[in-house]
């Protein structure tokens, strides 16, 4: 890192960056800098001799060494605990001629410790740094006294003996021992243990005496009292075996010598023996495991590997006694890394590397001119131990060292750090400084800077720049330099959250750097601060089956703990459980008795989930067995015995601690007499005393201390007439196989074929050329075992005997040769590469890898597996799961949608594994929600009783980004859904108003989310009733208020939410008015569209064909493309739609900011043999400022949106609203809407993508709101279709839409919908309405607004019209569409509606509409 940043730093300016030598294995040898910078070189300086822990007693001499190397001579100092020593005026304590620090006389007394401590020696050369050795502890011995003192023993002929005396532990090491005042000579009969106690084992008469233990001191020996060993004779009856001295636990450094002691006494006299971590332990030879006087252990030169438990074994007879001890080997500090000498420059950031190990493991600070280096923001610890230095000042020159220390030594290393003098600039002129130095981008750790180059260079591209920054108020300055010439940007990062940095920049050129810029003041934003870890996290487990965990509140930074999740898997599993919880405490339940948990809380505020808990490990409580024990087995020994064996209980149904097994037995002739026996947690149980020749029952039961379990099935065995026969040895075994390894053999036998004759045993006699040179005896029930600790390509005899109490019976013979030992491939492994992972699904991703130690064909041939680990990139998930894969892919299935993962492989190969492989990040698919929306509330808006505003939350399983939401609201909780109204929502919103509702009705809602995938569930219905009334619309009285934009329908037609505003009597004026007006409209355009009738053949083909800006539609012989208006008037419901007269042919409308109905019809051909259709179908929306809905205008009248989902396909919805000026050419609305009388409700298809209404520019600027136009179930016409218009997507085209084109399947039904008939549709256009059993399929709907090509069959358009005034809103109408005509009359009308219009008379008709619609709204709104 200093080698690349200093090259950056000077660019051409060419620096040389000399890499240090390692100390002190190259302290000889030092390296200048060659160019760009003043010579100078690094200084050997080094300890050649460091102080060692020294043990003293009072009184005596003590040096601790020390000299150190460096040229000019360093100055020795001494520290003691820390303080620097005086020795100037010291009379006891001198300092050396090569640095050694001479104590004359330890002082120590209980109150008066001067001498007893840590000292550590200092070497300084004053113009270059100071450097500190190693801490060595003096000890002090303390007075001598003794623990215990030896006391009178008899001991018998070649038994062994202890005879105790136990001194303080620091003196132990300087007991000796007399016998009758001689000392007593160590052999290998005679011990003396580490702790001064005397073993004398195989003991005879010479070692009878009084003996005594005395301490050697400064002020001469302490003797101990007396003692007489006395030597019996041997005993005639057996002695029971007990246990004079047993090992203890012990802790070692690695080299030392440790020593187990370990003596029985016993007739006959003991045998011992040894194991480790329950294997037999080889002690003869001239091994590190020696057996010493009495059967002590000693191991020599103690490596990390031998610790373990030591198991001291002790046979006599037929009895036997165990002792075990555990060995901890530490190891004291040792270097891996260590640091080196670095040259540097000033502003520079330079890395320190030290690499420790030991046992345990170590600690390690830095320390600076023999100072420690406090970690700052400018010197930090990175990677565990390496000091890293940031923004480099003269002042940081110096010797800085490592120091390791653990409990049992410590080490240092060091290295130096020299920084250089810039070389003066070359002649030549200068860069100035950079102009416009401004922060473009400010984060909370990160800040990019951009400037434009000097006035001196306008150009700059020859210019490298350098970034100088520090925190504002400190003087120490850090560089970053931008990574090739001529760029004007740099991001600066590792910064501190809601800090002010100062930052100035300076150019260069290959004459030198130039002038500097101002200083640029900048604060970095404030961080998110998510909760920290709950403190003081408990679990207890309050029964058998559950566990209950409490904590309490963390910090939370800005945001308050919204609530918690509680984390829980058993001990063993990889499966974790989780819960969520609004307090501070938790019970969980449905655990497994008596089985390990863990537990861990994670916080979550309004930013998100905060830093997990450590673990907290609980065991629920025991209860009794839930399970009987297994394979209960009955072996009748003889006359009088039968040995029972068992297992436990299967796993998992213990439900505690295992304390013993009650055994119940009786003979098979009375039942009724039961007897019991309670034994230990021993697996077998041996009842003697039964009577000869008599069937007994066996049952066990296994207890904890909360009871007696379920016991077996009663077990039946029948003992022995008479016993076997022991007056005779056995026969030989019938068989004998043996299985050679590398250094162990595995013997295998049958028992002789005799089985009369009593078998206590087997003894197994082996070695090389000879199987007398070990004998190894097992339990008569064995029927293998193990030779191990043999040597490889060795050929060994072995032999196998039965014994009993009469003797050995004949052997049997065998022999092998062990195999050649094979030598380890020494070749590391190597991790995978090329991780690759591919996403398959919404919970699969597949991953895929290579292995550079395989093959060129990749192809495994060994017994190698690889390991796939994975997690989500969740701060607070830090568990990872694993497989194994013998391939090289792995499928992982079953993850979270639209979660990001990483994964990492390893391969295994025998005991050898890689590290990780780099890791591979993937995310999964989509997937539509699997929960509704949450937290849904209505509440009413303030002022205005008729609205209501929905608020909800994003469902918690979205499985991808929200695009957008449905409303569904009812008055009728129990209607169908497709009888709900809808509203849809764009997906960044989490509110809606609704407006126009009835007062004082209750309405039920549901919300339903989608992402790409498609829609997800409904939430539960939530009820709201409207506000009622401020006053009754009574006679009299005011009408009720409906808001201030509402008018009245026209005509009188009233609101389906609502009720008659006013009484006919108080309105009859006004309907009288109304209905003129509008039988003179009717009459007026009747009058217009027979004129249009007259117009010439000529004319009719010049209008054959006409443009729209929504395609380009053919008929027979394109012509002009000129489209007369479509006028609809259906009685008092009117609406009229300009026809588009813009030039442009393809208008952009991607700005509307209302949810868009995109509706395809594609015509039957004439046989209605095809009905093959397309939709492209998708939604985009923006919702106005007071969130008001964009289906309906709702001013006097609220018509219902019939939205059925089934399995049909969606249809198309119709809007109907309000133009206000006939030649604006961007307001088109394709109304495709297609009826059959024969069907009772609409079908709907769920799709991903929600219906949505058009509205023009014109009506979004008078805030004219659409109105969901779906016919309500009152009285409508049966609608028949004029020629509709087929609009196909061209290929590849695009529309200004959210989601993505999918294509229908031509299988399916076509939507229908039903509307019950009423009076006939009037029509300038389209010929009579055909009968009510006249049905007619038609297509899907098509993407509005786009230039598309019709198909080749001719095709027409349907519009929509409605009469509007500029300047003033007028109550939208709804819109019938007809239903379409016979297929077999398509063709004749389609030729007739296009020539019979006449543009320039129509729009002098209009105009005449027009004014008297103005003097109509004048008289309706008075």
């Amino acid at each position: 890192m200093a080698a690349r940043r200093a090259r950056r730093l000077l660019g051409s300016l060419c620096i040389a960056l000399l890499l240090a030598q390692p100390a002190p294995a190259a302290r000889s040898g030092s390296r200048s800098l060659l160019t760009g910078s003043l010579v100078r070189t690094f200084t050997p300086f080094y300890f050649l001799e460091e102080p060692q822990d020294v043990l003293s007693v009072r009184g005596a001499a003590v040096v601790m060494n020390c000299s150190a190397h460096c040229d000019p001579a360093p100055r020795i100092e001494w520290k003691k605990d820390g303080t620097f020593l005086n020795l100037v005026s010291d009379d006891r304590r001198q300092l050396l001629p090569d640095g050694s620090l001479l104590i004359s006389s330890v002082v120590h007394s209980k109150h008066n410790k001067p001498d007893e401590g840590h000292y550590q020696c200092v070497a300084t050369v004053d113009s270059l740094g100071t450097i500190v050795s190693r801490t060595a502890k003096l000890t002090v011995a303390g007075l001598p006294r003794f623990t215990s003192q030896p006391e009178p023993t008899a001991v018998p002929r070649g038994g062994s003996a202890v005879l105790s005396c136990d001194a303080n532990a620091d003196l132990a090491p300087f007991v000796r021992w007399e016998q009758d005042r001689q000392p007593v000579p160590l052999d290998q009969r005679v011990l003396q243990l580490p702790s001064g106690a005397l073993v004398i084992s195989n003991a005879s008469d010479s070692d009878r005496g009084l003996y005594r233990c005395l301490l050697e001191g400064s002020a001469g020996p302490k003797y101990s009292d007396e003692a007489e060993l006395t030597v019996l004779p041997e005993p005639e009856e057996p002695q029971p075996l007990t246990f004079l001295r047993q090992p203890s636990a012990l802790s070692r450094l690695s080299g030392q010598s440790a020593l187990f002691p370990c003596v029985a006494t016993g007739f006959p006299t003991p045998s011992i023996r040894w194991t480790r971590n329950e294997e037999e332990l080889l002690t003869e030879g001239s091994g590190r495991f020696q057996l010493l006087a009495g059967g002590s252990l000693e191991i020599r030169d103690v490596a990390e590997g031998d610790a373990g438990t030591f198991t001291c074994i002790a046979e006599s007879g037929n009895d036997t006694a165990a002792a075990q001890a555990e060995l901890t080997v530490q190891v004291p500090p040792e270097f891996l890394k260590r640091p080196a000498n670095i040259y540097a420059h000033e502003s520079m950031d330079i890395v320190f590397e030290c690499e420790v190990t030991g046992k345990p493991t170590p600690t390690v600070k830095w320390v600076k001119n023999g100072d420690v280096v406090i970690p700052s923001d400018y010197f930090k610890i990175v990677k565990e131990h390496n000091l890293q230095v940031l923004g480099l000042v003269k002042s940081d020159e110096g010797f800085y060292q490592c120091i390791a220390e653990n409990d049992v030594g410590n080490a240092q290393a060091g290295a130096q750090l020299i920084i250089l003098d810039l070389a003066p600039a070359t002649a030549g002129p200068l860069p100035s400084a950079p102009r416009d130095v401004v922060a473009t981008l400010v984060s909370t750790r990160f800040i990019r800077l951009t400037w434009r180059p000097p006035v001196s260079d306008p150009q700059g591209d020859n210019l490298t720049y350098s970034i100088f920054y520090t925190k504002e108020g400190i003087n120490r300055e850090r560089v970053e330099n931008t990574s090739r010439p001529g760029e004007t940007q740099v991001m600066i990062q590792n910064l501190m959250p809601e800090t002010v940095y100062v930052f100035r920049v300076v150019a260069q050129n290959r004459h030198g750097p130039g002038e500097s810029s101002a200083p640029l003041k900048v604060a970095t934003q404030p961080e998110v601060q998510l909760p920290g870890p709950a403190p003081n996290i408990r679990a207890y487990s309050s029964s058998p089956t559950s566990v209950t965990v409490t904590w309490e509140t963390p910090l939370s930074g800005n945001g308050d703990i919204q609530n918690y999740k509680l984390y829980y898997m058993e001990k063993g599993q990889d499966t974790e459980q989780d819960v969520d919880v609004a307090g501070l405490s938790h019970t969980v339940t449905g655990l497994k008795k008596f089985t390990e948990y863990s537990f861990r809380v994670v916080a979550y505020n309004k930013h998100g989930p905060g830093v997990s808990t450590h673990d907290v490990v609980v065991r629920t409580l025991s209860d009794v067995p839930s399970a009987p024990p297994q394979n209960l087995t009955l072996e009748v020994r003889n006359s009088k015995s039968i040995l029972l064996q068992w297992q436990p209980p299967p796993t998992g149904t213990h439900s505690g601690q295992i304390t013993g097994y009650k055994i119940r037995y009786r003979k098979v002739s009375r039942k009724s007499d039961v007897t019991e026996s309670v034994g230990g947690t021993q697996l077998s149980q041996l009842i003697e005393g039964l009577e000869r020749g008599t069937e007994y029952s066996f049952r066990v039961a296994a207890m904890t201390v909360n009871g007696t379990g379920p016991a077996t099935d009663w077990v039946s065995a029948e003992t022995f007439e008479s016993d076997l026969d022991e007056t005779r040895v056995p026969e030989v075994p019938s068989s004998l196989h043996v299985r050679p390894l590398v250094t162990s053999i595995v013997v295998s036998w049958t028992p002789p074929e005799n089985q009369n004759v009593v078998v206590r045993g087997y003894a197994i006699g082996y070695g090389i050329g000879s199987p007398h040179a070990q004998t190894i005896k097992v339990d008569y029930k064995q029927r293998y075992y193990t030779i191990e600790n043999l040597d490889p390509s060795s050929h060994y005899v072995i032999t196998l005997k039965a014994f009993n109490n009469v003797g050995e019976g004949i052997p049997l013979y065998e022999s092998a040769v062990t195999r050649p030992h094979s030598v380890p491939d020494p070749s590391p492994m190597m991790p995978p590469v090329g991780v690759q992972a591919s996403i398959l699904s919404h919970d699969t991703i597949r991953i895929t890898w290579a292995d550079n130690s395989l093959p060129k064909n990749q192809k495994i041939t060994d017994a190698r597996y690889y390991t796939v680990r994975w997690k989500t990139n969740i701060p607070a998930n830090t568990k990872y799961k694993t497989a194994n894969a013998t391939t090289l892919s792995y499928l992982v299935t079953g993850l979270k949608p639209n979660t990001l993962y990483e994964f990492s492989v390893m391969v295994t190969k025998g005991r050898r594994s890689s590290t990780w492989s780099m890791t591979a990040h993937g995310t999964t698919f989509e997937l539509v929600p699997t929960s509704p929306p949450k937290d849904v509330t209505v509440v009413s808006k303030e002022g205005k009783p008729r609205t209501i505003i929905v608020n909800w939350q994003p469902p918690s399983e979205a499985n991808g980004k929200i695009t957008g939401y449905i409303i569904y609201y009812s008055t009728d909780v129990n209607a169908e859904i497709h009888d709900w109204v809808i509203e849809p929502v764009v997906g960044n919103r989490l509110t809606h108003q609704i407006q126009e509702l009835t007062l004082d009705t209750p309405y039920y809602f549901k919300i339903q989310a989608r992402n790409s995938k498609g829609m997800g569930p409904m939430s539960e219905a939530v009820q709201f009733r409207t506000p009622k009334a401020s006053g009754s619309a009574g006679k009299g009285s005011r009408p009720v208020d409906l808001g201030p934009d509402y008018k009245p329908p026209l005509g009188g037609s009233n609101s389906p939410h609502g009720s008659p505003t006013s009484p006919l009597d108080s309105n009859m004026l006004l309907v009288i008015i109304v209905s003129v007006g509008v039988i003179t409209i009717v009459v007026v355009v009747i009058v217009a569209v027979f004129c249009t009738r007259r117009t010439t053949s000529h004319q009719k083909k010049k209008r054959a064909a006409c443009k729209s800006v929504n395609g380009s539609h053919k008929y027979k012989g394109n012509s002009k493309d000129v489209k007369p208006p479509d006028l609809w008037i259906h009685h008092e419901r009117l609406e009229l739609k300009p026809i588009d007269k813009s030039p442009d042919p393809n208008p952009i409308m991607t700005d509307t900011p209302i949810p868009r109905n995109s509706q395809d019809i594609t015509p039957v051909d004439n046989s209605m043999d095809s009905n093959i259709h397309q939709r492209r179908n998708s939604y985009r929306g923006h919702e106005s400022e007071d969130s008001m809905s964009t289906l309906a205008g709702r001013r006097g009248m609220r018509p219902k949106m019939m939205m059925p989902f089934d399995s049909q396909p969606p249809q198309p919805v119709i809007s109907a609203h309000p133009i206000h000026s006939l030649d604006n050419p961007h307001h088109h609305f394709h109304s495709g809407s297609l009826a059959s009388p024969t069907r009772s409700y609409l079908h709907h298809q769920p799709s991903p993508w929600p219906l949505g209404t058009a509205l023009s520019h014109s009506d979004r600027a008078n805030s004219t709101e659409s109105v969901r136009n779906t016919p309500s179930t009152d009285t409508l016409p049966a609608p028949s279709a004029p020629p509709g218009t087929d609009h196909q997507d061209p290929e590849g085209s695009t529309g200004s839409y959210l989601g993505t084109a999918q294509e229908e399947d031509p299988a399916q039904g076509l939507p229908t919908a039903h509307v019950r008939p009423s009076h006939p549709l009037k029509s300038f256009a389209v010929p009579a309405v055909p009968p009510a059993g006249a049905s007619y399929d038609p297509a899907l709907p098509s993407t509005p607004l786009l230039t598309q090509q019709a198909p080749t069959h001719p095709v027409h358009s349907v519009k929509t019209a409605s009469i509007g005034t500029l300047g003033r809103t007028r109550p939208p109408m709804p819109v019938v569409v007809p239903s379409a005509p016979d297929v077999q009359e398509t063709t004749r009308m389609l030729e007739d509606s296009e020539s019979t219009y006449e543009p320039d008379e129509l729009t002098k008709e209009m105009a005449h509409l027009e004014g008297l619609m103005k003097d109509l709204n004048a008289i309706t709104t008075a």
